[in-house]
This record gives C-alpha cells, sequence and structure tokens, in this order.
C-alpha cells in the first residue's frame, strides 16, 4: 500500500492511497470460489456451479463489495500509518476501481488541532462562596408564611402589601393592544410587577373603582412595540384584600415536617435546606465560570466538521426542547444553522480544552464518584434502583455519567491550580431570584 499525504489548509489533510490489484483481485476470487460451493443455479448441482458463471452473475458485485470494505480498512491503516487524527469522516474521492488496475483514492478531511494551554497559575478566578445568615433564615420563613397567606377583603383603600383583585385594560393612540387586557387579575401592591405608575396609581383606591392610569413604557421593555410608548390603563378594582400571614407555630412548622414545634428546630431545618440549595447552586455557577474563563483565556483552532456536526446538535437540542414544553419548535428546525454558529464554536472549543487537560493530566472517572453521581440523579425518582439498574445494564448509559464525572474532575483541578480569590455573596444574591426579598 502506498500512501501520500498533502496538507490543504491549517487542519485539512488530504491522503491519496494506493492498492494493488493482486489484493483486490485476489480477494474478490475467493469470495466467488466461496459462492460456487453455496449459490445454487438453475441446471447445476449444488456446489457445481462452474466459477465462470458466477463470475458472471455477481463479479461486479462482489468487486464493489471488496472495494468499499478495502477502501474503509486501507484508510484506517493509513492514518494510523501517518499517525494523523481525524476530527470527523473522510470526504471520498477520485476512486479508480477498474479491473486489472491497482486501487487508489482520494480521502479529504481534518485533524485534531494542537491545543496548546494557557499556564493555569496565569489564569485569575473569583470563586463566589456564601454563608446562611440568621437573617436569611428569616426572611425565608416571612415567604413561607407569605406563601400560605390568607385574603380577607377589606371596607378601605388599597395601601402597600394588599392584594387587589382587578380588571384592566391599556390603550396606544386609543387602540387596545394583545397582552394589555385581564380579568380577575390579583395584583401586590408594592410587588413593582407592573410598569412604574402602574401600582402607584392605584394606592388609595377602593373597591369598585374605576381608575385611568396615563403612563409610559420603559425605554428597555421586553417588547418592542412597546418601548417608550405613551399607554392609557383602564383599570377597574373588583376587591381590596388583606394579606394576613399565619403563625410561626406547631401547626405551621408542621407543615414543614418539624414536628417537635420547636422553632429551633425548625430554623436549623431550613438552614440545612438552604445550604445544600445554595451548595448546589455555587457549583453550578462556578462550573460555569471556570469553563468560560477557560474559553476565553485558550485560543483553539476548530475543525470545521466538528462545527457543523455541533451546530446540528445545537439546532435539535433547542428545536426538541421547545417541543418538549408544548411550544412549537418548527421556526428552530427551518432557521438558518449559521444563527447556531457562535454556541457551537464554543462547545467544539471548550471540548478540545477539557480534552487536553484529561489527557495532559490523565484524569480518570473514579468508580466511586460515577456511583455516587448516580445515585443523587436517581434519588428524585419513584424507584431510585431502576434507575441505577439503568445506568450499569449498559455501557453507553454509563459513559454519559463518567464524562460528567471527568468534567467535574477537570473543574476542580483548574480551581486548585488557577489563581483563585473568594467573592463573599449574600443568599439573595447567588440564587439570584430574591428568594430571601420581603
Amino acid at each position: 500500500m502506498q500512501v501520500s499525504v498533502e496538507t490543504t489548509g491549517k487542519l485539512e489533510r488530504k491522503v491519496r492511497v494506493e492498492l494493488p490489484e493482486e489484493k483486490v483481485s485476489t480477494e474478490v476470487n475467493n469470495r466467488l470460489q466461496n459462492l460456487t460451493k453455496t449459490t445454487r443455479v438453475q441446471g447445476f448441482r449444488p456446489g457445481k456451479v462452474p466459477l465462470k458463471v458466477i463470475k458472471g452473475r455477481y463479479g461486479t458485485q462482489v468487486r464493489k463489495e471488496v472495494v468499499g470494505e478495502l477502501v474503509q480498512s486501507s484508510f484506517y491503516e493509513a492514518i494510523n500509518q501517518e499517525n494523523l487524527k481525524p476530527a470527523g469522516p473522510p470526504k471520498i474521492d477520485d476512486i479508480a476501481d477498474e479491473a486489472g488496475s491497482d486501487l487508489s483514492y482520494t480521502a479529504t478531511f481534518e485533524i485534531y488541532p494542537e491545543v496548546t494551554l494557557k499556564p493555569m497559575d496565569s489564569i485569575k478566578l473569583e470563586k463566589p462562596v456564601c454563608t446562611v445568615t440568621d437573617d436569611d433564615i428569616s426572611k425565608m420563613i416571612d415567604i413561607l408564611r407569605k406563601q400560605r397567606r390568607e385574603l380577607k377583603p377589606v371596607d378601605r383603600a388599597a395601601q402597600v402589601n394588599d392584594i387587589i383583585d382587578i380588571n384592566f385594560e391599556g390603550f396606544i393612540d386609543g387602540e387596545a393592544f394583545e397582552g394589555g387586557k385581564a380579568e380577575n387579575y390579583q395584583l401586590e401592591l408594592g410587588s413593582k410587577s407592573f410598569i412604574e405608575g402602574f401600582e402607584d396609581g392605584l394606592i388609595g383606591k377602593g373597591t369598585d373603582e374605576d381608575v385611568t392610569l396615563n403612563l409610559t413604557f420603559p425605554d428597555d421593555y421586553g417588547n418592542e412595540q412597546l418601548k417608550g410608548k405613551p399607554v392609557k390603563f383602564k383599570v377597574k378594582i373588583n376587591t381590596v384584600n388583606e394579606a394576613v400571614l399565619p403563625e410561626v407555630n406547631a401547626s405551621f412548622m408542621e407543615a414543614f415536617g418539624v414536628k417537635d414545634g420547636n422553632e429551633e428546630t425548625f430554623r436549623s431545618e431550613l438552614r440545612r435546606n438552604m445550604e445544600r440549595e445554595v451548595e448546589a447552586t455555587l457549583r453550578r455557577q462556578l462550573k460555569t465560570l471556570v469553563l468560560d474563563k477557560l474559553h476565553e483565556e485558550n485560543t483553539v483552532e476548530l475543525p470545521q466538521s466538528m462545527v457543523a456536526n455541533e451546530r446540528h446538535r445545537v439546532q435539535h437540542d433547542l428545536e426538541n426542547n421547545l417541543k418538549q414544553q408544548g411550544l412549537d419548535g418548527s421556526a428552530i428546525a427551518k432557521a438558518d444553522p449559521s444563527v447556531f454558529n457562535e454556541q457551537a464554536e464554543k462547545r467544539v472549543s471548550l471540548q478540545l480544552i477539557v480534552a487536553e487537560i484529561i489527557k495532559q493530566n490523565e484524569l480518570k472517572a473514579e468508580p466511586a464518584k460515577v456511583r455516587e453521581m448516580i445515585e443523587n440523579a436517581a434519588a428524585g425518582y419513584e424507584d431510585p434502583s431502576a434507575v441505577i439498574n439503568w445506568y450499569y445494564s449498559d455501557q453507553k448509559n454509563l459513559a454519559e455519567m463518567e464524562a460528567l464525572a471527568l468534567e467535574e474532575d477537570v473543574i476542580d483541578w483548574v480551581l486548585a491550580n488557577a489563581n483563585v480569590t473568594e467573592k463573599a455573596c449574600t443568599f439573595d444574591e447567588v440564587m439570584n431570584k430574591g428568594q430571601t426579598a420581603t
């Protein structure tokens, strides 16, 4: 076998392979000889069909099969011989497979790039840390009380923290606009859930009162068609309700699994839950922070075949996610794939960077850690043992969790070797949902 390699781009290689005709013809003849023993042809006894007859009937087909198999096997032999690592499947061209002549073809493909990592100790990372305080717990108790509040209709003007039941409709230039109308909407005054001026304009108003509010949508409003537009809202107040919060007593605490009626037990249980929650959230945030930093600090030449595959995967995953939510994913399916190029390039870049860290440091997925991750994932299901068995029943299933465990090891390795400083954050800042806001 003769192999020649041509560099046609930074990562693109064109490999020319030639195989002697003897290798092809020998294999073709062997297969045809075997067919004489097993093929039934009318007029001949089983196993006595002449080779000439078999060749006439099946020669072209058999040669095509042999050539296809030899192209595949010789390609892998050639890239091993030349120490090439394809980043994607090859494009096979210029196949010359005429009987009596040597078999030759050209394979064009991209190779994996050489990844040179920036020294890890030169990479600066700010690691968020959080301590759950007594004040955080008190705020969380207030939130839990609000979730179980009772609404008591009152015969007075509405004030901050009241829950009012309203009908409203919005008009721009005298025309009602889509999404600007609702009936029996419950609005907590002071929640700032409407545009500026809406809630303030209803404070001091009473049941059955009609109110007209002349306001303006903010310039950064989410709906492009409404940004900065003057709007008139016509509001009818149906009822004014005072929010009555439950006492933190034995009955209240029992609803959250604390049966001894002790407030300190209740606060301790809340602290444990909040600490678990904040720890998991910090870990997710830290993982994103580390991967973003690795991508930012390391430039990698990207095989476009890998980017194209990842682009398709991003598009397909987004379409499926929308469908699972009951939404129409057809627009995503029809979108220009280049829209997903930036995300695909980042994913491929990180795949190559992470793989290089794993290779250089000989990181391996520890079975005990993989088992722990599988058990944690299974804990949320009705039958955890069935989920655990599913992972271990098939190497493909297990490989998914092993890859996640390896990725976690990479995150830990980066944190251990990078220039890391800590940044103190509050519980509310970490959770990013105003969970402790009162």
